[in-house]
């Protein structure tokens, strides 16, 4: 591929809700520039954009693909974006390097929840954007209904139709484009091919009742243009379009044009639109960074003269390939055989071979200039977020916020041979994917695996065993309960042993006392007189903390309290820190029995975000589950439920939430504090754990 110009280039994103079809899109515009030589499809597993098979399987975009093709004498870095809730969080890393996005909207379906959230990306990032309405071939397909729910969903924008449909449903044949009133009728071949002619009879007084509100709307965008429209001066095709470009990138017009992915039309004239309306990627003529010394604001000219800097948008891992970086330049040119500074990491990279992606398909590039999207392989210590950079130039570019996980799974290898190599293994999908979390809870001693959801989950399950040989099965994570006490007691632990030779004594006083929730542990020493050697007094602490490994109702550990050591006694001869230690240890675990012990469970804090006439519903559903309510907030057309609940009580909320919202609702969770189990709960949990050491026996 031949090096482009920043003004040639386009750096565009696809998002939608999942199933609207994205990857047809693109599969569509790969065909028309001759990078795909038959126009792939999701549904029989040709496309080039979803080529993991655990994408093929399930007919979905899982990560995030690049496509790198020419059109019209332009470089197009289009990125194609997951639209599933599972793995969304993919695309809002995207948004982060694009310079437009186009936001797909299905002609049966209207605007969905991820619609709604991707929408939201891109106000956060200032995007310029343009709306596609998708599959107008299909039954029920409707375009006016679809543009009037856009323009309900988004009332921050001034949503513009500059094409409208030719035909309905199965006949729906071609677009007419409002700014030249022509019309566009394609074969049915699936070719792309079309013919320019008149626009039909019948539109004629639908595309000039459209086209009155295109010109109204974009002379807005300068006063000159204004005037003279409102003193009825006639008003160019190009004076439109300048003004309608002004108003995409200034994010006050969104443009809609439509077609069908799968049939391909209307697809050169998005591609065509794309270069008229969407900026070039050095339109902002400065990008901001920070020094990663001083962390002072640095501002860099992007140009292709400035030192190099680029930021790390996506790692692609393959145990066969290796790890593929994948990066946007911001200032500046990079050659092979480089040395570049990883600022977030402080290390050094020597750069290799450079290369576009399209799909998994690796075309060589010279070299990649400002402005432009490529790739390199096998980087040591380069990761998703980092900023590479000229070594006598540092900057650090700022990254993206990771959503946290909403769900967790115990993942139990199958064979020893699994569990090894299962460390290794997960920290290489990690690389790939921010949003997957991996931990070992040292209470219940399980291998945690936390996601976005089930589906994500699985698919990590299913690449650990196609990528690494690793296999696993997925089990409910059990509740890590911890015990503690609600009383006093003072109690003698006492070992005495005398089996011929050199016996053992130990002899302990203790007293328990509670504290309060989050205190952990405290040892208190008031021994005095030396009626117990201070030799002796660390053993007596180390015996307690192994006792409180284990308590007395379920097995679990022991928090929150305070021991006093305050009298005792030892043989000269037969006592040792052995002895002390079980001696300790025998009197903390009488003191338990007498200290009125209970069981804590750990409280989630959570926020859960639902469109306003789902709030009582889930309101309803947190008491139910034992939570309590700690505020409701508005956001825009969104309630924020702030809630304190049990974790045994939302183990799998996400499918629940995502039942009773129809996928509307949204939740982030994380750990609070610990409280006490109400009794009729506690009896049931003590019972459950004394039948599981039972079975282990």
């Amino acid at each position: 591929m031949k090096k482009y110009e920043p003004d040639s280039i386009r750096n565009v994103g696809i998002f939608s809700h999942g199933g609207e079809g994205k990857t047809s899109i693109v599969e569509a515009m790969l065909f028309l520039s001759g990078e795909n030589t038959r126009l792939g499809k999701v549904d029989d597993g040709t496309s080039l954009m979803d080529y993991e098979p655990e994408e093929i399987e399930r007919k979905i975009t899982i990560s995030s693909s690049l496509a790198c093709f020419e059109w019209n004498k332009h470089k197009f870095n289009f990125i194609d974006t997951p639209g599933d809730d599972n793995f969304v969080a993919d695309a809002y890393s995207s948004m982060r390097v694009v310079d437009g996005a186009v936001i797909v909207v299905g002609a049966v379906s209207g605007v969905q929840v991820q619609t709604e959230k991707v929408w939201g990306y891109a106000n956060e990032f200032s995007i310029p954007r343009a709306i596609f309405i998708n599959k107008l071939d299909r039954e029920r397909s409707d375009f006016e209904r679809t543009l009037d729910d856009i323009k309900k969903s988004f009332p921050d924008k001034s949503i513009l139709a500059i094409q409208i449909p030719i035909g309905k449903e199965e006949n729906f044949t071609g677009v007419v484009d409002l700014l030249n009133m022509k019309a566009y009728i394609f074969k049915k071949d699936g070719s792309g091919a079309f013919d320019t002619g008149d626009i039909p009879g019948d539109l004629k007084g639908e595309a000039e009742s459209y086209r009155e509100k295109l010109i109204e709307t974009s002379v807005e965008m300068d006063d000159e243009v204004m005037e003279r429209y409102l003193n009825g001066d006639e008003i160019k095709e190009e004076e439109i379009a300048r003004c309608l470009k002004e108003g995409i990138k200034s994010g006050k017009i969104v443009p809609v044009l439509c077609g069908s992915g799968t049939k391909n039309i209307g697809i050169p004239m998005l591609l065509n639109a794309i270069i008229t309306f969407f900026p070039h990627p050095t339109y902002k003529p400065v990008v901001e960074g920070v020094d990663p010394k001083t962390g002072e604001v640095i501002k860099r000219e992007a140009t292709v003269n400035a030192p190099f800097s680029a930021y790390v948008f996506k790692t692609i891992t393959d145990p066969f390939a290796g790890k593929l970086t994948l990066f946007r330049v911001y200032s500046g040119e990079l050659h092979p055989d480089t040395t570049v500074l990883n600022t977030v990491k402080e290390t050094k990279e020597r750069i290799g071979q450079i290369f576009y992606l399209v799909g998994k398909k690796q075309k060589p590039a010279a070299s990649a200039t400002v402005g432009d999207i490529a790739v390199v392989a096998k980087l040591k210590d380069v990761a998703t977020g980092d900023t590479l950079c000229d070594e006598k130039a540092p900057i650090r570019y700022s990254g993206v916020k990771i959503t946290p996980p909403i769900i967790s799974f115990s993942l139990q290898p199958k064979s020893k041979g699994d569990e090894d190599k299962l460390n290794n293994s997960l920290a290489r999908l990690m690389e790939e994917d921010l949003t997957v979390k991996y931990s070992r809870d040292e209470q219940t001693k399980e291998f945690i695996l936390s996601g976005m959801g089930q589906v994500h989950i699985e698919v990590i399950v299913e690449k650990l065993k196609r990528k690494f040989g690793v296999d696993v099965e997925l089990k409910e994570p059990k509740v890590p309960y911890k015990e503690t006490i609600k009383g006093t007691a003072k109690v003698q632990g006492k070992y005495k042993r005398q089996s011929g030779g050199r016996g053992q004594y130990g002899d302990t006083w203790l007293e328990l006392q509670p504290l309060p929730r989050g205190a952990g542990f405290e040892f208190v020493d008031k021994i005095v007189g030396g009626v117990i050697p201070r030799q002796y007094i660390p053993a007596v602490e180390k015996g307690i903390v192994e006792a409180m490994a284990q308590g007395i109702l379920a097995g679990y550990p022991v928090t929150d309290f305070r021991v006093i050591l305050y009298d005792g006694s030892y043989h000269e001869v037969d006592s040792s820190e052995m002895a002390f230690k079980i001696a300790a240890s025998m009197g903390f675990k009488k003191g338990l029995e007498q200290a009125q012990p209970t069981l804590l469970e750990p409280i989630m804090k959570m926020e859960v975000i639902v469109p306003d006439e789902y709030m009582g519903d889930i309101m309803g559903d947190l008491n139910s589950r034992r939570g309590k309510i700690l505020g409701v907030e508005s956001k825009g057309h969104n309630q924020v439920v702030k809630a304190a609940v049990p974790m045994a009580e939302v183990l799998k909320y996400a499918p629940d939430l995502k039942s009773m919202t129809g996928g509307r609702g949204t939740f982030t969770m994380e750990f609070s504090h610990y409280e006490e189990v109400p009794p009729h709960l506690a009896q049931k949990i003590i019972e459950q754990a004394k039948k599981e050491r039972e079975a282990e026996k």
